[in-house]
């Protein structure tokens, strides 16, 4: 692993009695303690602007407020500088978009998207800022960040003296409300996505898990309803190259995100794996709902991906593997930007164009699958490590990395699909207001109906209405059944429509479609009057020409 710039002091000397200024110091709370600490939301905004102070590439504006009132700070970096979204727009260039940190227990990558920040503005990484537009979310989850303990994830390898909690202020998990969008955070991130409208997003975590000896895991998108030229882009060409890069350049084993798991699927995961007994064994992704970031970013027509640096690999080497892993993406963006940009338009014009042939289909159910041929995981080992602050025992990596063919259940396919309509119907209801206000915050297209009318609509009558009984995230995840049968429905001004043809159209289809697995009835958004017999409230239109919209 190469040894890259670090910027600590300048001293910058005026011709008139020589002067010495100190310029600010630019290191991470993490290098100052050698990285026996993580940096609290203070060293973040000195660090910030003390970058704003020593370059004029640097663009800080706050993008919301969480819910313990603080400001969540993006840095926008570029050559020239950016301050407006058209502004990044009119460069003609890939927009990048990092977060870290929204669980603030995971701390490697806020220290290491800072530490590129610095490489970006006075160091080796400066040239990229002239081929992209790098927004940066450094403290995602900032009030988590502020409650460090020791004894918090106490089994991750450092840092000694603590990290934050994986919840919010509101007890919330971030990286499980991009649907729902209970969060003062989620609302505002949604926000800046749909200001900023980045290209590609990258979201830094750690994890734990099974005893594998990869430094770094990363998934793309794993929903199928995201556009098929994204995920194939992603998983086959660009992914694979960073891989290789991430061996080649600087000596990292990196490999889809995954844990060892049975054959079956059934029981927990699997921890430890002997190499030369590994029976059924196999290589398991996580889940390829929208509620999790680096989905919802597919249906939004964007490529994405989640970073997993490995919480067994010391504090110090999970920074850097992130930090390496962060450049790499960069330069793969650079070395296809064309490409990206291409991509990502198509995907917004799929609806916006009339279509050729048969509507197209989006899936309400999904199965995991397998790929063709089985892989060579690696599998390693931990070992037992005091921390000397907690008094706990911790887990450390060893040197085993084991090559073991096995299968990879990487990816998911629709088992059952529903055409897309020509948008939804939603007439004037008190059921719906809460609905209405989502799909506001997700920014998804919304017309108001002007004129009286009869319109042919497929109504959903619900056969069954389950619910869980156990509460996730303040809620009891809701399922429908049911079927459509065509309807005359009767509209009155007042009543809104959202249409499908609009670049947003597959979120849309998520969160209103009524068996959809993680839309607005999964989260009691819609709950009223829910029950076997009545109709869902909202309409999907197979005939557009009655309606009339401001």
């Amino acid at each position: 692993m190469r040894v890259k710039p670090v910027v600590l002091v300048a001293v910058v000397c005026f011709s008139t009695g020589m002067v010495a200024q100190q310029a600010p110091d630019l290191r991470t709370r993490a290098e100052i303690t050698t990285y026996e600490e993580t940096s609290t939301y203070d060293d973040v905004q000195r660090l910030i602007d003390g970058l704003v102070t020593t370059t004029p590439l640097v663009h800080t504006e706050s993008f919301g407020k969480t819910e313990e009132g603080r400001d969540m700070p993006l840095l926008v970096i570029a050559d020239p500088k950016v301050t407006t979204p058209d502004a990044a727009r009119k460069l003609g260039r890939p927009i990048v978009f990092v977060q870290a940190n929204i669980h603030a227990g995971e701390v490697e990558g806020k220290e290491a998207i800072l530490m590129l920040a610095r490489r970006l503005v006075s160091g080796d990484l400066r040239p990229l800022t002239r081929q992209l537009v790098i927004l940066i979310a450094p403290d995602y989850n900032a009030d988590g960040n502020e409650k460090v303990s020791p004894m918090n994830r106490t089994a991750q390898n450092g840092p000694v003296a603590g990290v934050g909690t994986r919840e919010n202020g509101k007890g919330l998990d971030l990286n499980r409300d991009y649907m729902k969008l209970d969060s003062l955070e989620a609302r505002a991130l949604v926000g800046l996505m749909n200001k900023w409208d980045p290209h590609v997003l990258v979201d830094l975590h750690t994890t734990n898990g099974s005893y594998h000896a990869n430094h770094l895991t990363y998934s793309p998108i794993l929903n199928p309803n995201a556009d098929a030229r994204l995920i194939a882009f992603s998983r086959d060409r660009m992914l694979p190259a960073i891989r290789a890069a991430m061996l080649d350049r600087h000596q990292w084993r990196t490999y889809y995100y995954g844990n060892f798991a049975p054959e079956d699927g059934g029981g927990r995961e699997s921890s430890r794996v002997d190499p030369t007994n590994p029976g059924n064994t196999t290589w398991r992704t996580f889940d390829h709902r929208p509620r999790f970031g680096n989905n919802y970013a597919g249906l939004r027509n964007r490529i994405a991906i989640l970073s997993e640096a490995y919480s067994y690999l010391d504090f110090k080497g999970r920074v850097e593997v992130s930090e390496d892993f962060v450049e790499e993406i960069w330069r793969s963006v650079v070395a296809n930007a064309k490409t990206i940009m291409t991509l990502t338009s198509q995907a917004d014009r799929q609806f916006t164009t009339p279509p050729n042939g048969r509507p197209v289909e989006l899936g309400v159910d999904f199965a995991i699958r397998a790929l063709p041929e089985k892989v060579g995981i690696f599998v390693g080992d931990v070992r037992k490590v005091p921390n000397p602050r907690s008094g706990r025992e911790m887990l450390a990596m060893t040197d085993m990395a084991v090559p073991v063919a096995m299968k990879d259940y990487g990816v998911f396919a629709a088992t059952r699909s529903v055409a897309m309509p020509k948008g939804w119907l939603i007439p004037a209801n008190p059921r719906v207001t809460a609905a209405v206000e989502r799909l506001r915050w997700h920014g998804v297209t919304i017309q108001e109906i002007t004129d009286p009318a009869q319109v042919s609509v497929e109504r959903f009558v619900i056969a069954d209405y389950t619910r869980s009984e156990r509460a996730f995230q303040g809620h009891r995840e809701a399922r429908l059944k049911g079927v459509f049968e065509n309807a005359q429905l009767s509209v009155t001004p007042g009543a809104l429509f959202v249409p499908a043809n609009q670049p947003l159209a597959r979120l849309a289809f998520y969160l209103l479609e009524p068996e959809s697995d993680d839309g607005l009835v999964t989260w009691n958004v819609i709950e009223d009057g829910l029950a076997a017999g009545q109709s869902y409230p909202i309409y999907r239109v197979t005939n557009l020409t009655a309606l009339r919209f401001k």
